[in-house]
């Protein structure tokens, strides 16, 4: 028996069986119309996801450090309460920014953390710059999107000028502190010296009375030192005693400069009832960009979406119709 003859009546054949691809196409013709009803039903699949899915829009904004003239009225209170020690401008609005950042991110996952999440993100809109910075809103509409943006970031704004007032409010309060006692101790050492002054002077009177020294005995009153004061004379010494007594408290130059910063500390509070420190126009960040109205949405992606229909259904048809027609040739071996 040749090896021909011997293959045949086997049965086998050692050579690997090979798909037919013209026997495909030609199978996925003949069933082309379950293939075209499971691309219809993916589609109408397709059709009903893009109806009840919820779309998203995003708003983007682009923020910076404020202008000098957003702080000025605050870096003026701060030159007044610490004057040559106070911030500088820059070193204020880069304080600035950072609390809206900080603010800003921690609203951001409040929100994350609600039963219903609402998506705020913050970031870098350049890579290695701290600034400018990228805020962005997700909302079921466009315009729902911008407007909610907006409003966060002016609430954001908000809560950090309060902020910023509430800590002003405390340096305040607690400079003139500062200041008032400077002048407490500056008049009580006035004070002191007067009393030790006219001490002084009754101590000379007295040397005088018990040296029976009624008239001066020096020609100038530059050449008496503390222990020759009694040279002065009696008449002279009594004067000088009542003169001191009524004679209103010495300070330097330094005591006038503590009371002319304390009254422009003092003034820096608007007074009355809400006794709150007069600045106006404090602002955390300027716009670079403001909120978009997104025209674009995020998802559901419609075109995208009924293209992957198409494919799956076509995918699924060939399937069915190729599974088909091979259970139908199958034949089991005997």
């Amino acid at each position: 028996m040749t090896q021909d003859n011997y293959k045949s009546s086997t049965g086998h054949s050692s050579e690997p069986e090979q798909i037919d691809l013209i026997d495909l196409i030609v199978q996925i013709w003949r069933g082309k119309v379950t293939i075209i009803v499971c691309v219809i039903v993916a589609i109408l699949l397709a059709v009903g996801y893009i109806m009840v899915a919820k779309e998203k829009w995003t708003s983007t904004a682009l923020v910076t450090q404020p202008d000098s003239g957003m702080v000025s009225s605050y870096a003026n209170a701060m030159n007044i309460l610490y004057g040559n020690s106070a911030p500088s401008i820059g070193a204020i609005q880069q304080d600035f920014i950072t609390r809206f950042n900080s603010s800003f991110s921690a609203l951001s996952e409040n929100l994350d953390n609600q039963e219903e999440p609402e998506k705020l993100n913050i970031e870098t809109a350049v890579k290695g710059q701290s600034l400018p910075l990228r805020v962005s809103y997700t909302a079921h509409t466009a315009e729902e999107a911008q407007q909610t943006l907006a409003k966060y970031i002016q609430q954001v704004d908000e809560d950090v000028a309060k902020a910023v007032e509430g800590d002003l409010k405390s340096n305040i309060g607690s400079r003139k502190n500062d200041l008032e006692q400077s002048l407490t101790t500056q008049e009580k050492v006035a004070t002191e010296q007067k009393a030790l002054r006219i001490a002084q002077i009754s101590q000379a009177l007295t040397i005088a009375e018990q040296s029976k020294i009624k008239l001066p005995q020096v020609q100038q009153a530059d050449q008496v030192s503390q222990d020759t004061m009694f040279m002065l004379g009696s008449d002279a010494l009594s004067a000088m005693v009542k003169n001191e007594a009524t004679r209103p408290l010495t300070f330097p130059d330094s005591y006038y400069q503590t009371r002319q910063t304390l009254l422009d500390v003092e003034n820096l509070m608007s007074g009355g009832k809400d006794d709150e420190p007069k600045v106006s126009n404090i602002h955390a960040y300027r716009y670079v960009m403001k909120p978009t109205l997104p025209i674009r949405r995020d998802s559901p992606k419609r075109a995208i979406i009924l293209v992957l229909s198409v494919l799956l259904g076509g995918m699924v048809g060939a399937g069915i119709v190729l599974g088909r027609n091979a259970l139908r040739n199958y034949q089991p071996k005997a």
